[in-house]
């Protein structure tokens, strides 16, 4: 949903378009990797003139089955410094159905949805929560994303434990699925970078066992080693989940660890400190389909993905690859360390 015409003047100022760049996921065909991550259109309110600068596709929300303020203000600070964001927004949004309906009305992009828990929902009704805002977002997602890894949300994380994951994603699969039982939307989980090994092996392993189509790797992390900005002066903007440049290393790790784990039998899609075509390219050839930008486009503003895909297209030639898709996964044996 955009205002008439913003769209498309966008399209016609920022629009570029490699074709080589194109990359094909969940049945779908992507113009290039290059995906605006959930947390900037919260409510569907701009994704067709946000993909028109460029991007591939929008990830919509965190989207929740209940409207929720979010968290009290301030939550969101820039270390400019660092090229990074704090914030515990608390996903903020207008609810699963007001989301619904927006996403009904005709558009261009490709779409996909980032659902949450509400906050006011106790823990034992958490997957009635994601399985209501499943049937209501599901018929108009072109892929779907489980987030169980923000660090804003009271025991959200807790979900990512794989004996809480299974029926929870179980359920939002058999939810799609009555919704949309001719062709279901493509199903994702998201995970935190704060995970450990045995986590992150243990959550792609459930994957595969239960049919998902792909991993987010990775959300925002509640971590603020490694920070050159004063420690005092961190602390006191309180909790929050750290987003960009920091999380480049970290980010990888999880993506390369996680593709040697499933190989090409799942979609990655990578998230995390994602700067520029240097860094889109250490997760495509790592394993990463897709690449998706947060923290850098707060900082580079709108030119930014038609210069991601000018200089992805120059990597592929200096690569000597004719498409994007031969470049996915071609580094994946060699080992990342963090």
């Amino acid at each position: 949903m955009a205002v008439p015409g913003v769209a498309a003047l966008a399209r016609r100022l920022f629009g570029t378009r490699d074709p080589r760049l194109a990359v094909r996921a969940f049945g779908l065909e992507f113009s290039s990797p290059l995906v605006l991550a959930a947390g900037f259109d919260k409510n569907a309110a701009g994704f067709d003139a946000l993909a028109a600068l460029g991007f591939a596709a929008v990830e919509i929300g965190t989207v929740t089955a209940q409207a929720q303020p979010g968290n009290p203000r301030p939550r969101l600070f820039r270390l400019p410094e660092e090229r990074a964001l704090i914030n515990r927004m608390g996903f903020n949004n207008d609810g699963a159905l007001a989301v619904a309906h927006r996403l009904s009305l005709p558009r261009r992009a490709l779409v996909g949805v980032n659902i949450g828990k509400t906050k006011a929902v106790p823990e034992e009704q958490a997957i009635a929560d994601y399985v209501k805002s499943s049937e209501l977002v599901g018929p108009h997602a072109d892929y779907f994303v489980v987030n169980v890894s923000s660090p804003n949300t009271p025991g959200l994380r807790d979900l990512q434990a794989v004996e809480k994951l299974r029926p929870l994603l179980g359920a939002v699969r058999d939810a799609l699925a009555r919704v949309r039982p001719v062709r279901p939307p493509a199903l994702l989980v998201k995970i935190a970078p704060d995970l450990s090994d045995d986590d992150i092996d243990a959550i792609a392993d459930l994957a595969l066992e239960l049919g998902i189509d792909g991993i987010v790797a990775t959300n925002t992390s509640i971590g603020r080693s490694g920070l050159c900005t004063d420690a005092e002066r961190v602390a006191a903007l309180g909790a929050g989940g750290l987003s960009g440049a920091p999380l480049k290393a970290r980010a990888l790790y999880v993506l390369a660890r996680l593709r040697r784990r499933v190989g090409d039998r799942l979609v990655l899609v990578a998230a995390g400190g994602i700067e520029d075509a240097s860094d889109a390219w250490a997760r495509i050839v790592a394993g990463a389909t897709l690449v998706q930008i947060y923290t850098a486009f707060v900082y580079e503003g709108p030119l930014l993905p038609s210069r991601l895909t000018r200089e992805l297209g120059a990597r592929l030639d200096r690569a000597g690859l004719p498409t994007l898709s031969a470049a996915v996964g071609s580094e994946a044996t060699r080992d990342a360390r963090c």
